[in-house]
C-alpha cells in the first residue's frame, strides 16, 4: 500500500512518483508527448463501452424498429408480433442476428474485463471488435428504405476501416505532418503534496 492510500494496482494516487508521466512517449525529442495507451484506466474503459454496448443492443433487440402490430388481423398479423418480420423477414433476422451478436460478445467482454483478462489480450480485442460491428450492423440493418446490400457494404467498409485503424494506426506512427494535427500534451505541474527529490 502506497503513502496515498492506493492499493499498488492501478488505483489513482494522490502522491505524484518520480519519473516521467506513465503515458509519457519520448519518440521524436518529446514532439509527442503520450503513447496511445489509456494507461491503468485502459480495461476501465472499455468496461464502460462494453457496458454501453450491451445496454444499447438489449434496448435494440426489445424494441423492434417499425413497431409491433397492434391487434390480430384476417391476414395473420398476431397482436405483439414484430412488423419488421413480417414485411421485410431477410433484414429482420440479419438485424436480430446482429443483436444477439452484439449482446453475447459484449457480455463476453464486460465478464473478462471483470475477471481480469488483459485489456489487449486477443480476446478482448476481438470482443470488441465483435461487439462494435454488431451494434453497427443493427443500427445499419434497422433503416429499411435502403437496398439492404447497400447497407451491408457500408457496414463492411466501416468495419474494414475500423479494423485496420484499431490494428495499425498509432499515433507515435502518424506521419510528421498529422503529427502536428495532435500538439504535445503539457506536462502536468507538480502539486504541493508531491515529494521532494
Amino acid at each position: 500500500m502506497n503513502g496515498a492510500g492506493g492499493n499498488g494496482e492501478g488505483e489513482p494516487s494522490l502522491v505524484q512518483e518520480e519519473g516521467p508521466p506513465p503515458n509519457a512517449g519520448g519518440g521524436d525529442g518529446g514532439v509527442l508527448a503520450h503513447a496511445p495507451n489509456f494507461g491503468a484506466t485502459e480495461a476501465d474503459t472499455l468496461l464502460v463501452v462494453a457496458t454501453l454496448i450491451t445496454a444499447l443492443t438489449y434496448q435494440l433487440g426489445t424494441n423492434i424498429p417499425g413497431g409491433y402490430w397492434q391487434a390480430d388481423d384476417g391476414a395473420g398479423h398476431v397482436a405483439g408480433d414484430p412488423i419488421m418480420r413480417d414485411k421485410h423477414r431477410r433484414r429482420y433476422w440479419l438485424f436480430m442476428a446482429a443483436s444477439w451478436a452484439g449482446f453475447g460478445t459484449s457480455m463476453m467482454l464486460t465478464v473478462g474485463l471483470i475477471t481480469g483478462v488483459p485489456a489487449r489480450s486477443r480476446f478482448v480485442q476481438l470482443a470488441f471488435l465483435v461487439a462494435y460491428s454488431s451494434l453497427v450492423l443493427t443500427f445499419v440493418t434497422s433503416q429499411p428504405r435502403t437496398s439492404l446490400a447497400m447497407d451491408l457494404s457500408i457496414w463492411a467498409a466501416v468495419m474494414a476501416v475500423l479494423a485496420v485503424a484499431t490494428k495499425y494506426l498509432r499515433l507515435d506512427r502518424l506521419p510528421r505532418w498529422a503529427r502536428s494535427l495532435c500538439p504535445a500534451a503539457p506536462r502536468p505541474a507538480t502539486c504541493c503534496c508531491s515529494r521532494s527529490p
